[in-house]
């Protein structure tokens, strides 16, 4: 009988416990989590605007642990990883031994080093459900939000607390809203839309200093303008940096991550690593895959897991869908093709013969073709004036060899 121990309750820890109980019917496993109860991270902004309780964002079930025979350690920080004896410590004092270990303690949010926004009690990430607690305690005591970053975190957020009256200011160094994911028309469509219900956007600024009160709250931000902007408190939604420090304090390779290798093991003996403290992706489903084939690999089947496409999101705020896939922001010597009607907008761009972006706000069925083009490099050429036609058809052809029709993506 071996023991499996994964430290964190996220996409790619639940995922993990569960493939293992599927390969491994008698062996102990043992989820430890800092969290109190599992939750979607892409579903918070729904306990936040109060759409669902917090078991109404739990991904699994509430008898998720009961029913597939798992230990759940809730609540328990681990504080070291000793790899010569494989023991976890956790708690106050507590350890367990393992055989097998998986770390997928995810990814925290980050605070510049802007004066006093790292020691004020009123700065919040918005990464956990417990991050979540904080902001709606904080939201019963004033209304006045500024939201520093309008990226998905930062714009999820937003639509939750605007939707409950907040008076919400939000900051982005870049010159446009969700700069990462959009091109100028789409960031312009989302930034309308949000404006309608009242937020207000600082673009190509960023806070330079605060104002605080005698306990320390950050009652005014000062931006590099000179303005002042009042708040009740701000939401850190600027950047995130993977969890690692576990890994470090263990002597496990990392740096901005935990290194790991195709079947995401780690530098230490029966160590695997997956989800967002691997670097290796920040998208939800991504991290289950991620968690699947560690536990795979855990279990003694010998799974290479393919590292994702890096750059693909989709979105979904106040009606207004958008999938982006790609880099959009790598135009130089491509052809840019653009659709634009009064309900949709595309956007493909295409370099050497390949697609190597791919925008589509308004519909984006169909996704997955462009999302296959561009992660394996699929020759698109002579295909440009349908390019937003396209379907799997489109590369159906004759077998030299054989004659027969086969896909040919």
């Amino acid at each position: 009988m071996e023991r499996f121990v994964i430290i964190g309750a996220g996409a790619a820890g639940i995922t993990a416990a569960q493939v293992l109980r599927e390969f491994r019917e008698k062996d102990v496993i043992t989820v430890i989590s800092t969290d109190e109860q599992v939750h979607s991270r892409c579903m918070l902004h729904k306990y936040l605007g109060h759409q669902r309780d917090a078991q109404g964002i739990n991904f699994v079930g509430a008898d998720f642990f009961e029913k597939h025979n798992i230990y759940h350690l809730a609540g328990q920080s681990v504080s070291k990883i000793d790899t010569q004896a494989k023991t976890v410590a956790y708690g106050d004092g507590y350890s367990t031994p393992y055989d097998k270990l998986l770390i997928a303690t995810g990814a925290g949010f980050f605070i510049p080093p802007i004066p006093h926004f790292r020691e004020a009690p009123n700065v919040f990430g918005f990464r956990d459900l417990s991050d979540a607690l904080k902001i709606d305690d904080a939201f019963a005591k004033g209304k006045r939000v500024f939201i520093v970053g309008s990226g998905l975190v930062g714009l999820d957020a937003a639509s939750a607390l605007c939707e409950r009256g907040a008076e919400i200011t939000i900051a982005e160094m870049a010159p446009r809203v969700m700069p990462l994911q959009t091109d100028d028309y789409a960031a312009s469509v989302y930034q309308k839309v949000f404006e309608e219900r009242g937020c207000r956007f600082l673009l190509g600024i960023g806070a330079t200093d605060a104002v605080v009160d005698g306990e320390g709250n950050i009652t005014e931000v000062i931006l590099s303008t000179g303005e002042h902007v009042p708040c009740d408190f701000i939401i850190m939604a600027a950047g995130v940096r993977p969890r690692i420090q576990i890994a470090l304090d263990s002597g496990i390779t990392a740096e901005r991550a935990i290194q790991v290798d195709d079947h995401l093991r780690t530098s230490a003996p029966d160590v695997f690593a997956a989800g967002d403290c691997t670097g290796l992706s920040g998208v939800w489903p991504d991290a289950m895959a991620q968690g699947k084939a560690a536990a795979l690999n855990m279990a003694g089947v010998d799974e290479v897991y393919e590292k994702p496409y890096p750059f693909k999101n989709t979105s979904n705020f106040f009606g207004v869908t958008m999938l982006s896939v790609g880099r959009l922001d790598q135009t130089e010597g491509a052809e840019i093709l653009v659709h634009k009607t009064p309900k949709e907008y595309k956007k493909a761009i295409i370099k050497d013969g390949k697609l190597t972006g791919y925008l589509s706000l308004g519909d984006i069925s169909n996704s997955g073709l462009y999302l296959h083009l561009i992660k394996n490099g699929i020759n698109v050429g002579g295909k440009e004036d349908r390019i937003f036609r396209l379907t799997f058809a489109d590369f159906y052809g004759i077998n030299e060899k054989n004659g027969e029709y086969v896909y040919t993506v």
